[in-house]
């Protein structure tokens, strides 16, 4: 017999998109730091100074701005407390209740605790950021665990909101595997991009010695290759009339064309603040964008979707 799952609280899936949106916050301010020169403002972990948790006027506004980042960390961390909180409340009635029908699904409890958890394994990593004058390969990692956590946030949602998802073939969900990979690769390098770059986050603070201008090619390659990825799924959802791939690829098609716009603006115009803070969002919404292209090439088990 199968067992249907009741529908989510309302309460559970608005503080899944919250979850959703306060990482990618979390991202466009982790930039300003760095844009802004401000990554050592707080020279110290988990102490803004050796002698202070908060900035003091010495700091200027460097310290005010690298203080204010960790502040939001406590708000992303008070969103994710409440997520787990009100994914766990159904499991533990259901412990209590005899009814063996009418289930709560526990996958929501688990995707909020992997969210959760994400959010200390981030302060230690932010820690050895800074203990480590913002070597640029720990920085990387910093935001490629940002990027993760997005996509586990976009499981959360399409779980909890239960969007229709139609039938693809192997030859198609290998496609949209292969787009997954290359898109990350693309992440990866743009990491790269930046820690050969100009904006490091403080003045003092080394580079990855690699050609920046080199390094942009090689992004650029891969980019290149996502979006002719992106096309094929495009064309084999459309030919199929799976619409809700249809959907997702198109979305992330957008946002790769966007993307290559804004990045080869900055290319040609020297780096501005304020388009490597758009491309920084760009590539939050990517990340969100290729775990909502894999989720459309999965089929839904009929217990999830006998809840919706």
């Amino acid at each position: 017999m199968t067992t249907a799952r009741r529908a989510p609280a309302r309460a559970l899936v608005w503080l899944a998109y919250a979850n959703l949106v306060a990482n990618i916050a979390i991202v466009v301010t982790g930039g300003a730091v760095r844009l802004t020169g401000s990554g050592l403002g707080c020279p110290t972990w988990p102490r803004c100074t050796e002698d202070s948790y908060v900035p003091h006027g010495e700091l200027g506004i460097n310290g005010a701005i690298e203080f204010g980042n960790r502040t939001l960390t406590f708000v992303l961390v008070a969103i994710a407390i409440a997520c787990w909180v009100a994914a766990l409340l159904p499991v533990l009635r259901d412990r209590q209740s005899a009814d063996p029908t009418g289930r709560a699904d526990r996958r929501p409890l688990v995707l909020s605790t992997v969210i959760a958890l994400g959010i200390p394994a981030q302060a230690v990593i932010g820690g050895i950021t800074v203990q480590t004058d913002l070597n640029p390969w720990v920085v990387a990692l910093h935001l490629l665990v940002s990027m993760a956590i997005i996509g586990v946030c976009v499981v959360l949602v399409d779980d909890l909101v239960g969007r229709p998802r139609g039938w693809a073939s192997p030859r198609t969900r290998a496609l949209v595997h292969a787009t997954f990979v290359v898109g990350w690769v693309v992440l990866y390098l743009g990491t790269v991009v930046t820690g050969s770059g100009p904006h490091s986050g403080d003045l003092d603070s080394r580079r990855t010695g690699l050609d920046p201008r080199l390094m942009s090619h090689v992004h650029a390659w891969a980019v290149y290759a996502l979006v002719a990825l992106t096309v094929a799924c495009l064309v084999l959802a459309v030919r199929a009339g799976n619409q809700p791939l249809r959907d997702a690829a198109r979305a992330l098609l957008v946002v790769e064309l966007v993307q290559g716009v804004i990045g080869f603006a900055q290319y040609f115009l020297d780096l501005p603040e304020l388009l490597v803070a758009l491309h920084m969002l760009g590539a939050a919404l990517t990340s969100a964008a290729l775990t909502a292209l894999v989720l459309a090439a999965r089929a839904r088990s009929v217990s999830a979707a006998a809840g919706r």
